[in-house]
């Protein structure tokens, strides 16, 4: 099997006015591609940070990030953003849509960045959008839509680089339960396509999900079960 994520004694360090703060400590950990992982964790201990890292929205203080083998650390600020564009797609609890924008130029977003034409840009975002459901509201404001339907543009907009790896941050939080479940089950489907999931829960149903659930404790892995 092909390693996706590879953690090496990784810690993180944060400085705070109180002092000193080890919020990971030497986490070793390797996800294989097409692996669906489930995080779970009290409130601090280090859920965010370790989703930071993962995502190349922060790094670690010691020790080393693997992503298809290749060390992140090696990397300046331009080559992790071009990484995290075009091989990880980002989905948040609150879906971090813009209000004004509708939903094709939401989910077209990513594809700037990669300078991609409009015209592609367009047809992609709309084929997205069809396939989460919303190819009839596409030129929709998120203001418009339920918040189910909003997570179903980010999770089409996270979809739009064809990212090889998911980082899902708490993205039933704000659903009940009937659209948690048919969020869940698009993650499925992505899944047996074989894209990478790991998704961050406090919900004990969403876990139940993955195929992998990975415990951490005070910055520690104190629980990993393979569940296939």
């Amino acid at each position: 099997m092909t390693t996706c994520i590879e953690l090496r004694d990784l810690s993180k360090n944060y400085i705070t006015p109180a002092g000193s703060y080890l919020i990971l400590k030497h986490l070793n950990l390797t996800i294989f591609s097409g692996e669906f992982v489930a995080l779970m964790g009290p409130s601090g201990s280090g859920k965010s940070t370790l989703m930071n890292i993962l995502g190349c929205l922060d790094i670690p203080t010691s020790g080393n990030y693997l992503f298809n083998g290749q060390d992140i650390s090696n990397l300046d600020y331009d080559q992790q953003a071009i990484l995290r564009n075009h091989s990880i797609g980002f989905i948040f609890q609150g879906f971090n849509l813009l209000p004004r924008a509708t939903l094709i130029h939401n989910v077209a977003l990513p594809l700037v960045y990669a300078r991609i034409n409009k015209n592609e840009r367009l047809k992609r975002a709309q084929l997205l959008l069809e396939r989460v459901g919303l190819g009839s509201r596409i030129n929709a404001k998120p203001t418009e839509l339920s918040g189910g339907e909003q997570q179903r543009v980010a999770i089409a907009r996270a979809l739009a680089n064809h990212p090889q790896l998911i980082l899902a941050d708490e993205p039933t939080g704000n659903l009940d339960s009937q659209n948690s479940q048919a969020i869940m089950e698009i993650f499925l489907n992505l899944n047996h396509e074989g894209i990478t999931i790991f998704l961050v829960t406090h919900d004990v149903e969403v876990a139940n999900y993955a195929k992998r659930l990975i415990r951490l404790r005070d910055g520690i892995i104190i629980h990993d079960e393979d569940r296939k």
